[in-house]
């Protein structure tokens, strides 16, 4: 299957300069002009470009792979992936659970909620906007999360989402038929190895680890689409965590 890349150089509804560093010739560029708004309504417009992507690229055969800032993005590929329907399992690989809303979020951060609001639950507005319709949580995998808010990891508990705490256990993990959409953000790689993320874990499985477990998935032949939720560019350590991060990538992509 061949792979077709948008780049996303935003944070949620902030350029990320330095982001497009490791765009390749062939790479489509998504860097819309925002309108004034919400920041809700401003990353929607964003989320618009990568769902029409993600729908055109799989109708035609293709691998979607979107590369942004934040995770986010991931509702504009589910999105795109719904209007051809095509259902996937979803596996959401993060050192965190994106699975706060308003009333569990102990700051207000919309990026630690897009999980949440894949499923349908909490804030809505960026799903409605693209028409996503709330996806089944029994068939999303989330992979490591370990680093979970107190009412958040409640939440977590008593949901359906099946929670894998170690990467290592996805290797075992009875996996639904049919295409699986793989979400892969980079601060689930131990902050020893990726240093340059946004909000660091310690704890987090090793470089090995993830190779297994994406090489494990890509061997599957059932990958329609991945999304990367990216290092952040101006920090220390950017260079290094560019390369391990992309280079798992590649074993995920298989190239």
């Amino acid at each position: 299957m061949e792979n077709r890349f948008l780049l996303t150089p935003f944070f949620l509804d902030q350029p990320l300069p330095g982001l497009d560093l490791p765009a390749k010739p062939g790479w489509q560029i998504n860097h819309p002009s925002l309108p004034d708004g919400t920041k809700q309504f401003r990353m929607s417009e964003i989320h618009r470009s990568i769902a029409a992507f993600a729908a055109e690229t799989v109708s035609r055969g293709h691998r979607a792979v979107s590369i942004a800032g934040d995770c986010c993005t991931a509702i504009g590929v589910l999105a795109g992936l719904q209007r051809i329907r095509v259902h996937p399992t979803l596996i959401w690989f993060d050192a965190h659970g994106d699975f706060n809303t308003w009333e569990t979020t102990p700051g207000g951060f919309l990026g630690g909620m897009p999980l949440a609001m894949i499923v349908g639950r909490g804030e809505q507005t960026m799903p409605n906007a693209l028409g996503l319709k709330p996806f089944p949580e029994e068939r999303v995998y989330l992979t490591d999360a370990r680093d979970l808010d107190p009412k958040e990891k409640v939440t977590l508990e008593n949901s359906g989402i099946v929670h894998l705490k170690k990467v290592k256990d996805l290797l075992d993990a009875p996996l639904p038929e049919g295409p699986l959409y793989v979400h892969f953000d980079t601060d689930i790689v131990d902050p020893g190895d990726a240093p340059a993320m946004n909000y660091p874990a310690p704890g987090g499985p090793s470089v090995a680890e993830l190779q297994g477990a994406f090489r494990s998935l890509a061997r599957t032949g059932r990958i329609a689409a991945v999304s990367l939720s990216s290092w952040n560019p101006m920090l220390d350590g950017a260079e290094r965590s560019r390369k391990v991060c992309m280079t798992l990538l590649d074993d995920l992509l298989d190239q």
